[in-house]
């Protein structure tokens, strides 16, 4: 039962009591009923609105769904701009690709931004990874003796 109709109910209710309209009993008991009603046609009028509001932050849910899908469909890259994966830095021959162990995203580190100390922040979650750096020249020196 709507609160429209509940209303209806108790002025049908009110009436029934056969009270002379004069009375102060009957008087209150009106005021009360009119105020009810106001409050149920308010109530309505907010349920309608609602449902129009519902309505239209759906569909504009899906047009912003689809925005982002236009706008951020790079590949299913998980990156931002500066990322180093294999969309962003392409077949580049400084970039080595691996599977990070914390997120299981496949990256393409480049080289140049491992650290010193062989570390470098995955771009998807950003986890620390750690590499171990080989010196080439450390190498090739060792081979020359």
């Amino acid at each position: 039962m709507s609160v429209s109709e509940k209303v209806a109910y108790l002025r049908g209710l009110m009436e029934g009591l056969d009270l002379d309209e004069n009375s102060k009993e009957a008087k209150l008991f009106s005021a009360i009923v009119d105020t009810l009603d106001e409050v149920a046609s308010d109530v309505s009028d907010l349920e309608e609105d609602l449902a129009d509001l519902n309505d239209y932050v759906e569909e504009l849910d899906e047009d912003l769904g689809d925005v982002e899908e236009f706008v951020y469909d790079d590949d299913d890259c998980c990156c931002d701009d500066d990322c180093d994966c294999d969309c962003c830095c392409g077949d580049d021959d400084n970039c080595i690709e691996v599977t990070c162990p914390a997120c299981n995203e496949d990256i393409c580190v480049d080289i140049d931004d491992i650290d010193d100390d062989g570390h470098v922040e995955c771009p998807c979650c950003g986890e620390t990874l750690e590499f171990e750096i080989e010196d080439d020249d450390a190498d090739e020196d060792s081979d020359d003796e």
